[in-house]
């Protein structure tokens, strides 16, 4: 049995959106959907609600010995598009790589959709339609995960859904989950 290569993952968000959580949900649905190696790790600057994080993944079919930050990923995760006025996104994504974008746009709106695979979805307005919110602002993490599986073979969208009813129970879970599925649903590719 041959194995598939290591996918090193970068989302990048802003405190209070999730981008943790959601590392860790999607490395949680790897390991479901068969991965033996999976890792999921924040890196924080100023740690409060809307400055610039990091969070990062890795999935592999094999056990995980790096101990690094990702430095060049094979797919990055924007979880706020403004972000990328401040931080750049792009900085040492890999020849061929795969960029997922919460944005109203498309995905040839994006300069750099001639070099990557681009994806989009609008995680923001999905998660206010399902009032996934706290303190009245938008979480856009679970939205975000549900578009994953179109550009990560490694994961199922089943597996992200379960993965969220074992987090949160309730009305809590049942509109993640939802909002998993709309935003599978909605997210436009480039390729």
């Amino acid at each position: 049995m041959s194995t598939r290569p290591l996918i090193e993952i970068c989302l990048h968000g802003r405190g209070g959106q999730g981008a943790v959580t959601a590392a860790n949900l999607l490395v949680a649905a790897a390991l479901n959907d068969g991965s033996l190696g999976v890792q999921a790790f924040p890196f924080f600057g100023a740690e409060r609600r809307g400055a610039p994080v990091r969070a990062f993944a890795r999935i592999s079919d094999e056990e995980i010995h790096l101990r690094s930050e990702i430095y060049n990923p094979d797919i990055v995760i924007v979880l706020d598009e403004s972000i990328m006025d401040v931080v750049d996104v792009l900085k040492g994504l890999k020849k061929g790589g795969k960029i997922l974008i919460n944005t109203r746009r498309k995905p040839c709106d994006f300069t750099f959709s001639n070099k990557f695979t681009v994806g989009t979805v609008d995680a923001t307005g999905i998660a206010l339609k399902n009032e996934i919110l706290v303190g009245g602002i938008p979480v856009v993490n679970t939205p975000i995960l549900g578009a994953i599986p179109k550009i990560l073979d490694r994961v199922t969208l089943e597996s992200i859904q379960k993965n969220i009813k074992i987090k949160w129970k309730g009305d809590q879970s049942n509109k993640n989950v939802k909002a998993t599925q709309e935003a599978f649903d909605q997210m436009e590719l480039n390729q």
